[in-house]
């Protein structure tokens, strides 16, 4: 009896409580939506997801225009000047952890880049070309 107590407040609890991620968790994520949306859904690509985020979408900007075109350092944000920590989760641990952090970002930003939501295979490339990046890559 002791032990039901404690047991029924984390249950009913859990869903309130913020679970930290893994960048991979969502990447499983995108890869379920994309298979729903597209059943040929092949997988992502690193070097499509590349090229999305360094290539200007119908839009003045990319995603590249405030993240910087390799996320490895700190960037800028284009029209505020705030500073924005590195996007590749190799040189910033924090990134793709939340979900919800993760969902408003993708949200603003591909509105922003693309004028639209980002596909689940977009996101899912880039995400692919991020976590293959190293903690810091030059060029």
């Amino acid at each position: 009896m002791r032990f039901a107590i404690p047991l029924a407040a984390a249950l009913a609890l859990g869903p309130m409580t913020a679970r930290a991620e893994r960048p991979a968790d969502f990447e499983a994520r995108f890869a379920q939506e994309a298979r729903r949306a597209d059943p040929s859904f092949a997988g992502f690509s690193a070097a499509r997801g590349r090229t999305f985020f360094t290539t200007r979408q119908g839009g003045d900007w990319s995603c590249s225009t405030c993240h910087g075109d390799v996320p490895t350092a700190i960037g800028e944000h284009a029209v505020t000047g705030k500073r924005i920590e590195p996007l590749a989760p190799a040189a910033n641990p924090e990134r793709f952890t939340k979900p919800a952090s993760v969902e408003k970002w993708f949200k603003r930003n591909c509105n922003d880049v693309v004028k639209r939501a980002c596909t689940a295979q977009e996101k899912g490339d880039v995400l692919a070309w991020l976590m293959a990046l190293p903690a810091k890559e030059t060029r």
